[in-house]
């Protein structure tokens, strides 16, 4: 189905299950993190950066230690700044040292090419702190892609499935909410940026098993999705 209203002018991505496979974030990104974790805090315990990390995870959890509760976090897969900022420090050293390379869908690269091309302004928002974001698209399999991106947001503006947040984003980037188009496989957060006011659709990958929701329109790939609303890269869906 092709939108009736006017194309978007900005294209909002999540990346886990959007742009980069399920598999790689839970079976490379998160293993690596948790098996660094107390090392790395050790070694790093001087840095300011650390120190805030750990005294703000002591005033979640006062009982626990720091690192006890850091790995249980990330076996919950738990949204939780501490944490992701940590994972953030922790991958950029994978990166620089060429133990990470991020994997993203085979779409994605061209699509976001072509769009950024056209002159569609790409951003991306996610759980994982902006440093991480950074880290995964300017270390791919395809080379650096964060020329492409004009601005990075995480959990600073707000959880996901909250529609403040994306009206938080909208404000702070100065966009009308009706030019943005939110892509995620996530139905509450499509729920929540759909409130907002932004154009959203859900991308349901069939590596990751994505659930297909009712209410959003649904596209299994970027080109699918720009076909939905009349961008390019329609091509190789």
């Amino acid at each position: 189905m092709k939108s009736s209203v006017s194309a978007p002018r900005v294209v909002l991505l999540d990346i886990e299950g959007t742009t980069a496979p399920v598999s790689f974030v839970h079976q490379i990104l998160f293993p690596y993190a948790r098996g660094c974790l107390k090392d790395y805090l050790d070694e790093h315990a001087d840095d300011a950066a650390v120190q805030k990390i750990v005294a703000d995870v002591r005033k979640i959890a006062p009982d626990k230690s720091p690192a006890e509760q850091l790995i249980s976090w990330i076996d919950e897969d738990a949204k939780v700044a501490p944490l992701k900022e940590l994972q953030g420090l922790i991958w950029a050293r994978g990166y620089q040292q060429g133990e990470l390379t991020a994997r993203l869908y085979p779409d994605v690269a061209p699509v976001l090419q072509k769009w950024s091309e056209n002159g569609l302004t790409l951003a991306v928002y996610s759980s994982g702190s902006e440093a991480a974001q950074r880290l995964i698209y300017g270390h791919t399999e395809q080379g650096d892609l964060t020329p492409l991106f004009s601005h990075f947001f995480d959990l600073r503006v707000g959880g996901k499935k909250e529609a403040d947040s994306y009206r938080a984003i909208v404000k702070e980037a100065g966009w009308q909410a009706a030019d943005v188009l939110f892509l995620s496989d996530v139905t509450a957060e499509l729920d929540a940026a759909a409130e907002a006011g932004l154009k959203v659709c859900q991308v349901v990958r069939p590596e990751d098993g994505t659930v297909a929701g009712t209410s959003h329109p649904v596209a299994a790939s970027l080109p699918e999705a720009a076909r939905h609303f009349a961008l390019p890269g329609q091509e190789g869906a």
